[in-house]
């Protein structure tokens, strides 16, 4: 018998099977995003002086909803009443009446929040590479999700309130410090206390501290620190105690988007990447 010849009709070409080198090639990249790395130091400088600017220029960009934040701000200082726990008051006439304690406190509230974690980013840059990138991220999440906040819940701070009897410290003692208070007052939104940044960052600093820091004592300051904090910007009078619990919610947002990503807390990743044959950078098993 002859073979037979099956003829595809006229117009109809073969179709061919798709190739799954773009799909393999995609999950590559992916999965090279997510490689702990060494991270480079230009773009690192770039990334964060335009990210606090960005920051810097939403934040002042929110509507001042003068009405709504006293407003709000009256609420939260009931409710802190009704759970019997509205000592914002108290710590600041106690610290206010310590002259140098105070002082020091207005300039630790104007300073550190910025010195201390540039300084944790530079830490982890140099001893963490591999955990640099992850732990940025956590910051970074921090950060942007806290910008809804302002938006949604203008806020003003205890030494703005409607008959309040809140010292503002800084106008007081005629000290160089927050942002929103004397002759700077313009130049900051004074509406945007809920969450509190000085928290979230301040909390962030001491996790990776006392995370990745060999030293016992070191990992001791890095607890201390955000308690530290918390006191300031509440004998100050720049905060309440729950704009704090906000910025830790803001911080276990932050915690979340990392882990998705990498799928593991910043702090498990391996501490510095190992070259391959190849120059790629993969990470440590060890």
């Amino acid at each position: 018998m002859g073979e037979t010849t099956v003829t595809p009709p006229e117009g109809q070409q073969k179709v061919a099977p798709q190739p799954v080198a773009s799909n393999a090639a995609g999950q590559g990249h992916l999965r090279r995003m997510r490689t702990p790395r060494r991270p480079r130091l230009w773009f690192e400088m770039l990334l964060i002086a335009v990210s606090y600017w960005t920051y810097s220029l939403i934040r002042n960009a929110v509507p001042e909803q003068k009405e709504q934040a006293l407003s709000n701000a009256d609420w939260i200082w009931k409710a802190e009443h009704q759970l019997g726990l509205a000592v914002e008051e108290s710590v600041n006439h106690a610290v206010n009446s310590v002259t140098w304690l105070i002082i020091g406190m207005n300039y630790y509230y104007a300073t550190l929040h910025f010195v201390v974690t540039l300084g944790v980013l530079v830490w982890l840059y140099r001893a963490h590479p591999g955990r640099y990138a992850a732990t940025r991220l956590v910051l970074f999440a921090t950060t942007a999700v806290a910008l809804v906040g302002y938006y949604l819940y203008p806020l003003a701070p205890p030494r703005l309130m409607n008959g309040g009897d809140f010292i503002d410290t800084v106008l007081v003692h005629q000290t160089w410090g927050s942002m929103a208070s004397g002759d700077l007052k313009n130049m900051s939104n004074q509406f945007a206390a809920m969450p509190s940044m000085h928290i979230g960052w301040s909390v962030w600093c001491g996790l990776t501290i006392f995370a990745l820091a060999r030293v016992p004592w070191v990992r001791v300051l890095g607890l201390l620190y955000p308690v530290a904090t918390l006191v300031v910007i509440v004998a100050t009078a720049n905060h309440f105690w729950l704009d704090a619990v906000g910025g830790v919610l803001c911080l276990a947002f932050g915690f979340t988007v990392a882990w998705i990503w990498y799928g593991t807390l910043p702090y498990a990743l391996p501490a510095v990447p190992a070259r391959g044959r190849a120059g790629n950078l993969l990470p440590n098993k060890a």
